[in-house]
């Protein structure tokens, strides 16, 4: 796995990007030590299906109302 270090990679940052497109791991350093991994970002397989999560969340009937601490705070009612 190659290591370059972040002024290298904000100056050759296309290059890189090819190299892990072609299945390339590139480890970025910063004072000579890795910090940052750039891999290839593949899509989950599949497709989303809305609604999947349907009868899974609920929404709190005071969901809209503010706790009285909060209004203060923002100055939609009086002390």
């Amino acid at each position: 796995m190659p290591i370059t270090n972040i002024s290298e990679a904000k100056a050759q940052l296309s290059a890189l990007i090819e190299r892990v497109l072609a299945g390339e791991e590139i480890i970025i350093a910063k004072a000579g030590k890795p910090v940052v991994r750039l891999t290839k970002f593949d899509r989950p397989e599949g497709y989303r299906r809305p609604g999947a999560l349907k009868g899974s969340i609920r929404i709190a009937d005071d969901f809209d109302e503010l706790p009285e601490d909060l209004r203060i705070a923002f100055g939609m009612d009086e002390q």
